[in-house]
């Protein structure tokens, strides 16, 4: 059976999706935006910025099913423009220990919601 995972302190799913789900002992997350999860903005002042709140959305839900940046085994990175790649990497990689980081893929995409810059999902284990 699977367990939905839900936080208050992410943004709430805004359709028919979850934050992530929990089956047996693999959690899989939806992608995470930048969004402000106390005020519903999006932060983008800087790609930096808008980075740095997803990742610290994505703790949220990987606080949410007791797991850390140290369970991820799998990561998918959205971005608008390639360019911005080293920024976010910067970013990114801050939250994980370079010897035990995840599997990832990085893709340029045409648009995201809100037409954000960047977007993330994950999977994780126990």
């Amino acid at each position: 059976m699977k367990k939905i995972i839900f936080t208050k302190n992410a943004p709430a799913p805004i359709g028919p999706y979850s934050q992530a789900v929990l089956k047996g002992n693999t959690l899989y997350t939806s992608g995470q935006i930048a969004l402000d999860p106390s005020t519903g903005e999006l932060i983008t002042s800087s790609i930096e910025a808008e980075t740095e709140q997803v990742m610290q959305n994505m703790k949220a839900v990987l606080e949410a099913a007791e797991m850390t940046f140290e369970n991820v085994v799998k990561t998918t990175i959205f971005i608008m423009d390639m360019n911005d790649f080293a920024q976010i990497n910067t970013v990114y990689g801050s939250y994980f220990d370079e010897k035990s980081a995840p599997a990832r893929e990085t893709v340029q995409v045409a648009c995201l919601p809100k037409n954000v810059n960047v977007e993330i999902s994950m999977i994780s284990i126990l």
